[in-house]
């Protein structure tokens, strides 16, 4: 081979290996859990106090459209970002006060006991003028690399925290 083929290949071969992820990020995704949706906590429906439930009494409907998690990972330990995307919308019943929509993620380890967890609100100003509002909520977790390894992996559940009316609701159907 000539001069300039070497070079060429040689260029070639320095891009290409520009362009991958290092070791460490292929070793974090490989192990990055992917977030599972609760499947009863897609949505949540709220109704104004009272025993009125009809489509005028609806407060707001919140829905959550997706999650990712990103992983980064040290030596002892996998730091995952939960990205949760919620969307939420006006009902007839709204006020003029903050809309809060509660959420959750659970980390899920070996015997599907729940080792992690924790509950937050997303906050919306929407009202009859501005009816919908749409969020990323970012929760961070920690899991142990060590018992990553040992333990087989971990699970992360998110999904709407319902309240048990909310929730009856959901399953009889009557969300739209």
């Amino acid at each position: 081979m000539t001069i300039v083929k070497w070079a060429l290949l040689a260029a070639v071969a320095l891009a290409l290996t520009g362009c991958g992820r290092s070791q460490k990020e292929m070793t974090a995704a490989s192990y990055c859990p992917e977030p599972l949706t609760v499947q009863d906590a897609q949505r949540i429906t709220r109704f104004k106090p009272g025993s009125g439930r009809d489509p005028r009494d609806v407060v707001f409907e919140a829905q959550l459209l997706g999650a990712v998690t990103k992983c980064s990972m040290s030596r002892r330990s996998m730091e995952v970002d939960v990205v949760m995307r919620i969307a939420v919308n006006a009902g007839p019943s709204i006020s003029g006060d903050v809309t809060r929509v509660p959420f959750f993620v659970r980390v899920i380890g070996p015997g599907d006991r729940v080792v992690q967890g924790s509950d937050q609100l997303a906050d919306y100003k929407i009202s009859q003028t501005s009816p919908r509002g749409v969020s990323e909520e970012t929760m961070a977790v920690t899991l142990p690399f060590n018992e990553l390894r040992e333990l087989g992996g971990y699970r992360i559940a998110v999904g709407l925290k319902p309240t048990a009316e909310e929730l009856q609701y959901n399953r009889r159907g009557e969300a739209r």
